[in-house]
């Protein structure tokens, strides 16, 4: 594991937020929100909403119009190692994971299959101090 913390420092670091959501009860609403409002260039991931927060939603990592710096998953820990198998499968190896979405198993898949990762660390708070732009 690597702390890919520091991307978030780019100016041209965009993020591919898989749970994505307009339900403001759940974080992948809060944190796509979020990232967005600090001038982040952020790609929903959801297959079933057409658009989240009046952006385009992507379906799937397959589906993005070009590679995230950083995915981020904000999914139910049961759905991350199939979101890790399709971002392995595309060559997207920073992975961020949020809180929730990752147990033991989840970690030794990452560290198995060589990505760069930070895991139960909430983006969102390792953001803090970006500005918008």
């Amino acid at each position: 594991m690597n702390d890919i913390a520091h991307l978030l420092m780019e100016d041209d670091t965009t993020v591919a937020v898989v749970g994505a959501t307009d339900d403001p009860e759940k974080y992948g609403s809060v944190i796509y929100r979020d990232l967005k409002h600090k001038g982040f260039r952020v790609f929903p991931v959801n297959p079933n909403r057409p658009t989240v927060d009046g952006d385009r939603a992507y379906p799937s990592l397959a589906d993005l119009p070009e590679p995230p710096t950083i995915v981020n998953i904000v999914v139910p820990e049961t759905q991350t190692l199939h979101v890790l198998a399709k971002a392995r499968e595309l060559g997207f190896t920073n992975v961020w994971v949020q809180p929730g979405a990752g147990g033991s198993a989840v970690i030794d898949y990452l560290d198995e299959h060589g990505f760069t990762y930070l895991a139960n660390a909430c983006i969102m708070v390792r953001s803090r101090t970006r500005t918008p732009a």
